[in-house]
């Protein structure tokens, strides 16, 4: 069938509410490329494909696709060297468990919805992927002191020695040698560093490193010659607790990386399923009855293949369900020509669509 038909079909309407039931992305533009079949066998399986679906979701609703994401550039990017974030983890972690839940739920029933389940061995088997990333990464996203050893080790040095170089600087608000120049009794940072705010007309009287001035000029942001030692090696250790974490990312993306063929396999065999749930969604949603196909019975004689059409309150799926008027059709293999007449006021183009 021809894009120009399909056009004045308005299949593309019928696409797009179509594509308004699916879950994310790539089902949602599987639905939008979606095209008629002409070829027999193809159109009867994806008919048995959907009703399998409707009976699937009328007797376990909450059967989806649950948080799959799109990953297929992300595998991509892992392959090529690419180092992931962790909300791009959680967004891997997140897929290979839908892929996961629904493959298991598909197995054990395969027997009630065969059509399904052989979808569903496009899915990967466990990669080992989502246990990694759940020992490194938390629900928020944030690198876990368990990620490694190493790690573990540096951000228990930054505890100990953040509380040190606090605990001296707090007790310089009390000094009697500084406390008189401070414009403010509190310890603040600047450019990752602590510092304390005296007056500027107390510049030379604390020994310090000035850090920064305030926009009136009336405060300076200094660090104490005391606490220089201790500043450095608390930025030192966030720096190493920086190139540990990327150290993590990296690892963590190369397993992602090596199986990208899988991960943008699992992706598109979800899209597949969701699209049949988004078919047997609609379905539902248009009372609609699954057609029953015959093959033609071509007749020696004449231009007639042996079509046989019966439509039995038929309805345009694009109209109000409740309000339009459904129409019987019937053709035996011994019609040839179907005329439809009456007045110009929309009948028959909704009869022909």
């Amino acid at each position: 069938m021809d894009t120009k038909t399909l056009h004045t079909l308005e299949f593309d309407r019928v696409r797009e509410r179509l594509a308004e039931l699916t879950a994310f992305d790539p089902s949602r533009e599987l639905a939008r490329k979606l095209t008629p079949s002409d070829h027999f066998h193809t159109a009867r399986q994806w008919l048995d494909e959907t009703a399998e679906a409707r009976l699937l979701l009328e007797t376990e609703p909450h059967t989806s696709i649950g948080g799959a994401r799109d990953i297929r550039q992300l595998a991509v990017s892992a392959s090529r060297g690419g180092i992931l974030v962790p909300g791009e983890l959680l967004d891997v972690k997140s897929t290979l468990i839908a892929a996961r839940s629904l493959g298991r739920q598909l197995e054990r029933a395969e027997t009630t919805y065969p059509y399904l389940a052989q979808i569903a061995l496009g899915l990967p088997a466990p990669l080992g992927l989502v246990d990694a990333i759940s020992s490194a990464i938390s629900d928020r996203g944030e690198i876990l002191d368990s990620a490694s050893a190493k790690l573990d080790e540096i951000r228990s040095q930054i505890r100990i020695t953040h509380d040190r170089l606090l605990t001296r600087m707090q007790k310089m608000l009390n000094n009697a040698n500084i406390a008189p120049h401070l414009q403010e009794a509190l310890v603040t940072q600047r450019d990752g560093r602590y510092v304390l705010p005296i007056k500027a007309e107390a510049r030379g009287r604390v020994k310090a490193v000035v850090h920064d001035v305030s926009s009136s000029g009336a405060t300076l942001f200094v660090e104490p010659l005391q606490v220089v030692d201790l500043n450095n090696e608390y930025r030192e250790l966030q720096v190493a607790e920086k190139d540990e974490e990327r150290r993590i990312l990296a690892e963590l993306s190369a397993r992602i990386g090596e199986h990208a063929a899988e991960l943008q396999a699992a992706v598109e065999t979800l899209a597949d399923l969701d699209l049949v749930f988004a078919k047997a969604k609609y379905a539902d949603k248009l009372e609609a009855v699954r057609p029953k196909l015959n093959r033609f019975r071509a007749k020696k004689q004449g231009a007639n293949p042996g079509l046989t059409l019966k439509l039995w309150q038929a309805r345009h799926p694009l109209l109000d369900q409740k309000t339009v008027v459904p129409i019987d059709v019937e053709i035996d293999p011994d019609t040839y020509i179907l005329l439809i007449t009456g007045p110009n006021t929309g009948g028959k183009t909704v009869t022909l669509k």
